[in-house]
């Protein structure tokens, strides 16, 4: 019974991760219409920006990742103002885009730091333990930012004149502009957020996982499978989808292998697919 309360707990901090991915991606899907295929780039970004403001600015972990956060949730805003707006929401020439952005930043960010791989320093070291379960202070950091976020997110949708308007243009992007809603603006409000959610994802993580340039493949893919899971514009569903599969790649291992927890993730994701194409919240719960 230890080993999986521990296996929980690992998987806790992977559904942070996956959790924050998605909603990102959730966000620019809904209001901004494209799939965002650079956006483990953005990921990638905020590990880059915490390693250098830490290790080459010496500043400390959580003032570093506010800035990291700043600057790409701010780079999230020009990308979206002058590479996808001027598309129209056209989505095949968004998603070529967004591939060359993609290849763009992973070659950028290769150039300026090698192909060596890069780790950050955690805010704290050693371990928490209690009712004879560990967990390390970087993996406790993941699951309260994520829980942190995760209700300030749904706080701002829930109840702010720009919630409202972000549920109005996932609903219906013609009414909402018939109403005095401007897409322009929330677009590059959702772009600015699920960018920053994003840069938060890269800085927590990187305590634990190694950086490099190619290191936001996997949590796109994850959190691409985590949106299909949970139903597509459902920011519920990505919450509920990404603590099923990180809860899957957190316990699964204890008993198998890591490429065993990511066969099972996605054949959920193709079963779902194919059984619920909507995902499991979908149409049930709107942004």
């Amino acid at each position: 019974m230890a080993m999986l309360e521990q296996g929980i707990l690992n998987g806790l901090s992977s559904a942070g991760i996956y959790i924050l991915v998605a909603l990102g991606l959730t966000l620019v899907l809904s209001i901004v219409n494209i799939v965002q295929l650079a956006h483990g780039e953005f990921y990638m970004i905020g590990s880059y920006c915490m390693y250098y403001l830490m290790e080459r600015l010496g500043l400390n972990f959580f003032l570093s990742m506010v800035i990291a956060t700043l600057f790409v949730a701010g780079l999230g805003v020009a990308v979206e103002r002058f590479g996808f707006r001027p598309l129209k929401g056209d989505p095949d020439r968004s998603m070529i885009v967004s591939i060359g952005l993609m290849l763009a930043f992973q070659n950028v960010m290769l150039a300026i730091a090698g192909g060596i791989s890069k780790s950050i320093r955690g805010p704290f070291s050693g371990v928490v333990q209690f009712s004879g379960i560990t967990i390390s202070w970087d993996r406790l950091i993941i699951v309260l930012v994520t829980v942190l976020l995760v209700a300030a997110l749904f706080l701002l949708i829930s109840t702010t004149k720009t919630g409202t308007a972000m549920r109005a243009i996932s609903q219906d992007r013609v009414a909402a502009s018939l109403q005095g809603v401007s897409i322009n603006r929330i677009s590059a409000t959702a772009m600015c957020l699920g960018c920053g959610l994003a840069a938060i994802a890269g800085a927590v993580v990187g305590p634990i996982f190694a950086i490099s340039p190619t290191m936001g493949v996997t949590p796109l893919m994850k959190g691409i499978g985590v949106i299909i899971l949970g139903g597509l514009g459902s920011l519920p569903g990505a919450v509920f989808g990404g603590l099923i599969i990180g809860m899957i790649d957190g316990i699964v291992p204890l008993y198998t292998s890591s490429y065993a927890a990511s066969v099972i993730s996605f054949a959920m994701v193709i079963l779902i697919l194919l059984v619920r194409p909507q995902g499991i919240l979908g149409h049930e719960s709107k942004m």
